[in-house]
């Protein structure tokens, strides 16, 4: 199992660390356009591996993606970062170009590649790897949904006051600030619907620290959060490479799920050795599919500025 991931800044570092760290690949590259910082990233990530009792083997190139040919997985965190202020729609303009050629240049050296998309917007993103990539739609995976149902949990476990190991909750819909949709209609507690726990005000602080955890972080650190998004793409890749068939929320191509169509949205999905194994219907509120109706017209005006 080889994993590729393009772009060696503070996310595509932490994916390097997390899926080296876990152990079940052979093999992961790290890709950037910066001379020699592929090289010094993935230089100290080896110099852990006897401390982190890891195997896998990690190198890095500056844009010689000849070096990633037969990835099984790559992941895409090419282009700039959020910087306080900054909506991830903001990034289109420059951040499109860049995940195109880095597409094209994956494709070419591994035809079988199953792509994970993590640059922002993440949504636009995908869609734009479905539309330049030649691949089939269960091969390309945008991150967003994973990570969103992370930061959800971490609130709902502070507000609920219970360690974040009694909480299960999803995020669906767009990775953004304003089109989120925690379902906190399916937000459990060991079973229990967290509903019953936290009064009406607790259950809108949750929802809303959830939408704007990543400008949260942004506006702490002055650029995006990198520990998490790395985290979530360890997740989905192990997911693929161990056959796990895991129910990951991500970002995907919609063929009529949920009423939409080409489009790529957040919504639960099985995730094996093949990609996207299958997409998961689940019952919505007349509420969440209003606000999942409003996400998806949203994404689309935003798909409307791409030049493929």
């Amino acid at each position: 199992m080889k994993v590729t991931v393009v772009g060696a800044g503070a996310v595509g570092a932490s994916c390097a660390e997390y899926i080296a760290m876990k152990d079940f690949c052979s093999e992961v590259v790290l890709v950037d356009i910066k001379e020699g910082f592929a090289e010094g990233k993935a230089m100290d990530l080896m110099q852990t591996a006897s401390l982190n009792g890891f195997d896998t083997k990690i190198t890095g190139t500056t844009g010689d993606y000849s070096k990633t040919a037969g990835s099984h997985v790559a992941v895409i965190t090419s282009g700039i970062p959020r910087k306080p202020g900054m909506t991830r729609e903001e990034l289109i303009g420059i951040n499109a170009g860049i995940v195109k050629e880095v597409t094209e240049n994956l494709v070419k050296n591994s035809p079988e590649v199953i792509i994970i998309v993590v640059s922002n917007p993440m949504d636009t993103m995908a869609y734009l790897v479905h539309k330049t990539s030649g691949l089939p739609k269960h091969k390309i995976i945008g991150m967003g949904g994973a990570l969103d149902s992370a930061r959800f949990k971490y609130r709902l476990a502070e507000a609920l006051e219970a360690p974040i190991s009694d909480v299960d909750g999803m995020v669906i819909a767009a990775h953004s600030d304003t089109g989120m949709l925690p379902l906190l209609s399916k937000a459990t507690r060991n079973g229990v619907p967290v509903t019953e726990f936290l009064d009406d005000a607790k259950q809108k602080y949750v929802i809303e620290e959830t939408k704007v955890g990543g400008a949260t972080l942004t506006k702490l650190l002055g650029t995006s959060a990198w520990y998490a998004p790395g985290a979530a793409v360890s997740v989905m890749v192990q997911a693929i490479a161990c056959d796990q068939k895991k129910m990951i929320p991500c970002s995907l191509m919609l063929d009529g799920e949920y009423g939409e169509s080409d489009i790529c949205l957040g919504v639960p999905a099985i995730i094996g050795k093949n990609g996207v194994e299958s997409i998961v219907k689940i019952s919505l509120t007349e509420e969440e599919k209003a606000k999942f109706a409003e996400a998806a017209q949203a994404v689309r005006e935003v798909n409307g500025d791409l030049k493929f």
